[in-house]
């Protein structure tokens, strides 16, 4: 078995971001959906939540 570099997705037109390139060198990140903002977090265990 070997490892492989992660394939970027084919192109679509669903829009693609790098969670870590969002979230910069924090672990949280803002985003406003309506005049609701949302916290999306990186947890230790490296999961991705997206909170309101």
């Amino acid at each position: 078995m070997s490892v492989q570099d992660p394939v970027p997705p084919k192109p679509t037109s669903i829009p693609y971001y790098n969670a870590k390139a969002l979230l910069g060198r924090g672990s949280e990140a803002r985003i406003m959906l309506d005049d609701k903002l949302y916290t999306l977090r990186i947890t230790r265990a490296g999961k991705l939540i997206l909170t309101k």
